[in-house]
């Protein structure tokens, strides 16, 4: 089984250290980032129907960063001005410091699982049973929400986004050996993609037992998915691309060690690949994909580039604005206070008129 291109269905690295990279550079195989599934909030006006109101509780549970997002814009919309009195409590330390985008962190009561484990979230949350807890969480409702639920802690499920599939387009190429899926979402969203999707050699990895048993039920293999050996899910690829190398390189000693016999030229051509010339060939590859991702840092720091600049300018003409504006409006006050001047002069001559008249008026008396 020759691998080449690898599908995997979750957002692009944001560093070019991702774990992803080395398998490019290792096994001469190119991976592509692309979502199967993505996340869309719901409306304020969608979420009223739910009939929950964000101002009755005093507490927030959040075990991803993605419910933070949505608990805030939420709020925004509903025109809910978060207490400085809430309490959060975060399944991490990671999603505890992402409330920095929204509060001030050290003037709130945040708690958060050191270990990043549910269990620990809950004993947590069990210290404060007096609170009244809201749970933002999606319309596909995780174990974190189950195992809460055992424990019969109260609290409010507040459905604030939904995962839905997000949709290849027409023409998108889909030519890839392997597919490599993180969340039972992902599988249903490539049977919608592809209801006619047969596995064939395409290798299928699965990340989470909900996933794997999501993959199973469809009928399809599972080849990849994460083990002891192999506790993440690129440990787990390499570990299968390796098996992958060894067993073309046993099939090439054992095609040498065939007795002669007539074959087509193309076979024979194919008898004489050594190990030197596939290492060959998977330098080239190696050096294609870094030539590749070399072309969209370029990319990517042109578009960089010219958003800065056009950002430069934007502030520029901001500026020149707000220059132009405020030499308005200064032109605006002078002309005001010489009106006021004119006015006032005007009123001193009046009154001095007025005061000659009366003193006229006293001599003519005498």
């Amino acid at each position: 089984m020759k691998i080449s291109k690898i599908l995997v269905s979750q957002p692009k690295p944001t560093s070019e250290k991702s774990p992803y990279y080395d398998l490019e550079s290792k096994y001469g195989v190119t991976v592509v980032f692309r979502p199967f599934i993505k996340v869309e909030g719901l409306s304020s006006k969608e979420f009223r129907k739910f009939k929950v109101n964000p101002a009755d509780f005093t507490a927030v549970i959040f075990t991803a960063r993605t419910a933070v997002d949505h608990y805030f814009r939420l709020a925004k919309e509903l025109r809910f001005d978060v207490p400085d009195t809430m309490k959060y409590f975060c399944l991490s330390q990671t999603v505890a410091h992402y409330l920095q985008k929204y509060i001030q962190y050290r003037k709130r009561k945040i708690f958060y699982s050191e270990n990043g484990k549910v269990e620990e979230l809950i004993t947590l949350i069990e210290k404060h049973k007096k609170e009244k807890f809201i749970f933002p969480m999606s319309d596909v409702h995780d174990t974190k929400a189950s195992l809460i639920d055992e424990h019969q802690i109260k609290y409010t499920p507040a459905i604030m986004y939904r995962t839905v599939s997000n949709d290849f387009q027409p023409g998108e190429p889909f030519d890839y050996d392997m597919i490599i899926l993180f969340t039972p979402s992902g599988i249903r969203a490539l049977m919608s993609n592809f209801p006619d999707f047969v596995q064939g050699d395409i290798a299928l990895g699965g990340m989470g037992p909900k996933t794997v048993e999501e993959i199973k039920s469809h009928g399809f293999r599972l080849d990849i998915t994460t083990s002891p050996k192999a506790p993440s899910m690129p440990a787990a690829i390499d570990m299968y691309l390796a098996k992958v190398q060894r067993e073309e390189m046993r099939q090439l000693t054992a095609d040498t060690k065939k007795p002669a016999k007539k074959t087509s030229p193309a076979k024979k051509a194919a008898k004489k690949l050594t190990e030197a010339q596939i290492a060959k060939r998977r330098s080239e590859a190696a050096k294609k994909a870094a030539a590749t991702r070399a072309a969209k840092r370029a990319e990517a720091e042109r578009i960089a580039a010219e958003k800065a600049e056009a950002e430069r300018r934007a502030a520029e003409e901001k500026a020149r604005k707000r220059s132009e504006a405020a030499k308005k409006a200064a032109a605006t006050r002078a002309a005001k206070r010489a009106i006021e001047a004119e006015k006032a002069r005007k009123r001193s001559e009046a009154a001095k008129k007025a005061a000659a008249t009366r003193a006229a008026k006293k001599a003519a008396q005498k």
